[in-house]
């Protein structure tokens, strides 16, 4: 943008706003952060924005576009232009940050789903059972913090919608095994309970995150959070539940569990030798 005359343009900060499309109160405020400050004054101390600056500036519309906050575009302009590395390390983290809200939008098109499930079972649906799911979506939200749950959201990614489908029949078929044994009296140690409970602990395991300390410590969170979700809450969600499962008893829920968890505990210690 050098002149005819070798001489190089400098820009007012009004004709650099009309010229980029940013706001004066924006290039005022760059200045006074640090982003984009006038390489030049004149006598009477008004701005002068230099080619330097109009690049300096280009980088930094460029990286907001990117979705960097102002912070994190200070610390990428304070080193050098062609520090790949480093730029490298920050598209990493937002590709990850992505990654992440991508993940929270299928966990909240999964509400949706399941809301708009109850609208299909209905032609008329009733205000209060679309309130109570609604207030679902809320206690589940008071027990498990918003890294617990983007974790489980990461984890439905990972896992993908066919695996999850999956696991959900396989869930409903060893429920249905464990009822029927609950009911016929069998014991906890017989063959048949423990080959349903091995198959219910290798489903459980499949949820797990992974191998990693920090997977371990939140898988851990997880469990501690939704024993107490399941604490407060069993009597509602145990009712939901045998709304939507033909032979299941609303209060058969409770009981399953703990039949199951029973022959867990049976086969821990079998295979421990106590």
């Amino acid at each position: 943008m050098t002149g005819n005359d070798g001489i190089e343009r400098r820009w007012t900060i009004g004709e650099l706003a009309k010229a980029t499309g940013v706001t004066i109160r924006t290039l005022y405020h760059y200045d006074e952060i640090g982003l984009v400050r006038a390489g030049e004054r004149t006598a009477s101390g008004h701005r002068r924005y230099t080619e330097a600056d109009l690049r300096q500036l280009y980088r930094v519309r460029a990286l907001r576009g990117l979705g960097l906050s102002l912070e994190e575009i200070a610390n990428v302009l304070q080193r050098p232009a062609d520090d790949l590395t480093a730029m490298r390390d920050l598209l990493g983290a937002q590709l990850a940050e992505l990654e992440l809200q991508s993940a929270r939008m299928a966990q909240l098109k999964t509400k949706i789903g399941g809301l708009l499930g109850l609208l299909d079972r209905s032609v008329m649906p009733d205000p209060e059972h679309f309130m109570a799911a609604l207030e679902e979506i809320s206690v589940y939200e008071t027990y498990f913090a918003q890294e617990l749950r983007d974790h489980l959201a990461q984890r439905r990614m990972r896992l993908g919608e066919d695996t999850l489908r999956d696991l959900r029949t396989e869930w409903l078929v060893l429920l249905k095994e464990a009822h029927q044994h609950m009911l016929a009296g069998t014991s906890v140690d017989d063959p048949q309970v423990q080959a349903v409970t091995a198959r219910w602990t290798a489903m459980a395991a499949a949820l797990q995150s992974g191998d990693e300390q920090r997977d371990e410590q939140l898988d851990e969170r997880m469990r501690a959070a939704g024993t107490a979700w399941w604490r407060d809450n069993s009597a509602g969600v145990s009712a939901e539940v045998s709304r939507q499962i033909e032979w299941l008893d609303a209060d058969a829920l409770p009981a399953i569990f703990d039949y199951l968890q029973r022959a867990v505990i049976w086969a821990r210690e079998h295979e421990s030798g106590e």
